[in-house]
This record gives C-alpha cells, structure tokens and sequence, in this order.
C-alpha cells in the first residue's frame, strides 16, 4: 500500500530532498550521504546540489530520496547507512564524497545486502565484494594514464606527495603494483592530513630528492596546497595531479601556480571539447548545462557529475528489477544489484559503465582524459 510521505526536516545534518516535488508517494527509496559540511564539502557540495536534478520517477516509481550530510567523517557516514538500512529501508545507497567515509558505508552496505554506488574511490577490497559498485574512475585506470603521459614526458623519478589516509594510500599503492611497468621510481613519499594549512617542510624534502617531477595524491581544494606551495619554493618541473584536483576551485585557489600542470580527468570537465560522437559527450553536455543553469556558469566539477551518473545507470536498471520484485522488499535489492550487474552498458557523463558479478568498477579508456591548465582554463590534451 503506497504510503504519503509529508515533509520535514530530519535533523540539521539532514534534507529529505523528496520536497522538491512537494507531498509525494514513495515508492523507491535511495539514502544518499554526502560530505556537504567538513574538510570534504568541496567534493560534497556538487554532490548534494545534483541530487536536486534527479527525477521524481523512474520505471513509473516515485522516488523518495533522503540526503544526509556526513561531514566527511566515517562514523557519521556509518550512522547515516544504518538508518538508511534499518529505519528507511532504502533500496539503495550512495555515498559518500571521502574515501574513508565511502568504505564506511559499504561496510554496511555489505552486511545489510543493500546496492552501493560509492561516490569516490575505495580499495579493491571494498569494491570486489557484492554490494558496492565504484563510480569514480578506478585508481588503476587513472594511474595507468599518468604513468604513460609521465614517461612519455620522459620523466624517470618522482616525488610522492599526497593525503595521509587511503586516499593517498591508492596511489603510492598503484605506483607500486605498476610504477616499474613506466620505468619510474619514486624518490620520495611526503604526506599531509587535509585540513593542514602548509606543507613547505614536505616540498623542501621533495625538493631536496630533486625529482625530475611531483606526482600529488589529494583532492578537492586540498591539492592546490601543494600545488602552490611547490611553485612558491623554486620547483620548476612538471606536476601531475589526479583525478580528484581537476576542478575550477583547484584553478582559482592554485592561480598562476595551475598553469602547465597535468591532470587525469574524467570527460564530463570538457564535453564541448570532445569530438562528436564520443560515448560521453551527450550525457556530459546534459549534466553540464543542467548543473551550470541552476548553479553557475563553471561551477561543474566531476563530482557532482557521479550522482547524475548513479541516476543514468539507475533509469535503466530499475525498469529490470521491477519486474521482478516490488521496491522495499530484499527481493528488490537483489534485483537490482543482478540488474546494475548485467544491464549494461550504460552511458554516462564519467565514462561508460559496463559492470558485472567479477568488475564493479566497469570502466574503460573513454573515461579518462588529459588536460592541462592555460590561462585559467582547462585544455584538453590531445
């Protein structure tokens, strides 16, 4: 029996974003939780504002979707996917901005066998169990790239500077698993904890190790730190940033320091760019135009990009799943696991994700670009 769902506000730290279609019938439900508060609300924020582009159905069901913030903290994000589990009965969960808050969440969505999309990178032995599928392009995938630009730079040695928690973890990891494939060595390894303020004792080290380039593990405004710090003491070689620095804050904060640098990046930062009838371009340009309509002209950023993504995937694996068994039930949460497994492809602004029961991280090459920064601007890299 479809119950009415009337609005309020749960808590301070929580938005049932089922409100902007006023009193609605909830029929499937998703918990999302998002670090729109904390050291992580640069990569949150995007996250919370495109849930507001969602639909209000999908498959013909309205959809009821309660947005908790986490503040980037795993206990939080741990309190928040319990009551997802036990008091909504979500069917699905997203989340969150941070790693460590992500992993959090899927260690409970892995107990409660309830579908995960984490909205940031996560350890393979986060991602290789049942519950949890990856949106962000995987470590490996992003690291390969760089790798290969990085020795087709000519670049042989390189200092490590990156986030002191598995963020930072994934990529000395990858460097490690396939560094020596590049003929790369890295002469040093500093890190930072991402509310610090200053890292001019790690670049005088790095500095010092006289690296032929700087590779930096961080995200969000947190990667222009040592960014700019670099260039303020003397550092005058090539920097390569991943994936999570490939934003307009990064650009704005960094100035002048940005220019020349690399990026790993997902497409959905230049669609105009790309070449007509690349896999990306049409969801990239939707999301793109939707997200700067409501929120500013170069407010995009890849990140809020995932949670239009978990929608593009969602639109085509719900109808499945229905049919098999009704929202709310655990039939359906296993339905739609089997249906995000094996539904694909499904085309989206990041890449195009073909999941299955052994790969939920189902990306490929057309999820990666290069840019490099001129002028204040992003410059896709041929």
């Amino acid at each position: 029996m479809k119950k009415r769902l009337y609005l309020s506000l749960v808590t301070a730290a929580a938005m049932s974003v089922s409100g902007l279609v006023g009193q609605a019938y909830a029929d499937i439900t998703i918990g999302v939780t998002v670090s729109s508060t904390g050291n992580g609300a640069a990569l949150g924020i995007p996250l919370k504002n495109s849930v507001e582009l969602w639909p209000t159905e999908v498959g013909g069901e309205k959809l009821n979707v309660i947005l908790l913030d986490d503040a980037g903290d795993p206990s939080i994000a741990t309190t928040n996917a319990r009551r997802f589990a036990n008091d909504d009965k979500v069917d699905i969960m997203i989340g969150s901005a941070l790693t460590p808050a992500s992993i959090a969440v899927a260690g409970v969505a892995a107990e409660t066998e309830i579908p995960h999309f984490t909205a940031s990178p996560v350890p393979p032995n986060v991602y290789q169990g049942k519950w949890t599928f990856v949106l962000p392009q995987d470590a490996g995938l992003i690291a390969d790239t760089l790798f290969a630009k990085m020795q087709a730079d000519g670049v042989k040695t390189f200092g490590y500077i990156g986030f002191s928690d598995s963020y930072g973890d994934l990529w000395v990891n990858q460097f490690k698993a396939i560094g020596a494939k590049y003929g790369l060595e890295m002469v040093a390894e500093e890190r930072y904890a991402r509310p610090d303020t200053s890292v001019s004792g790690q670049a005088l080290k790095l500095i010092a190790s006289r690296p032929d380039a700087i590779f930096v593990g961080a995200s969000g405004t947190g990667a222009a730190l040592p960014q700019a710090t670099l260039r303020e003491r003397g550092f005058t070689g090539p920097i390569y940033q991943t994936h999570g620095a490939a934003t307009f804050d990064f650009i704005r904060i960094a100035g002048d320091a940005a220019n020349n640098t690399v990026f790993a990046s997902g497409p959905v930062m230049v669609p105009e760019h790309l070449a007509d009838g690349a896999d990306t371009k049409a969801e990239g340009l939707e999301y793109v135009t939707a997200y700067e309509a409501k929120f500013g002209e170069g407010t995009r950023t890849q990140f809020g990009a995932h949670i239009h993504d978990a929608m593009a995937i969602l639109k085509k694996a719900i109808p499945l799943a229905l049919e098999k068994a009704k929202p709310g039930t655990q039939e359906f949460r296993v339905a739609l696991r089997d249906a995000i497994e094996t539904g694909g492809p499904f085309p989206a602004s990041q890449g195009v994700f073909e999941y299955s029961a052994d790969d939920h991280l189902g990306l490929d090459e057309r999820a990666v670009v290069l840019l490099t920064v001129e002028d204040g601007k992003f410059k896709l890299i041929d």
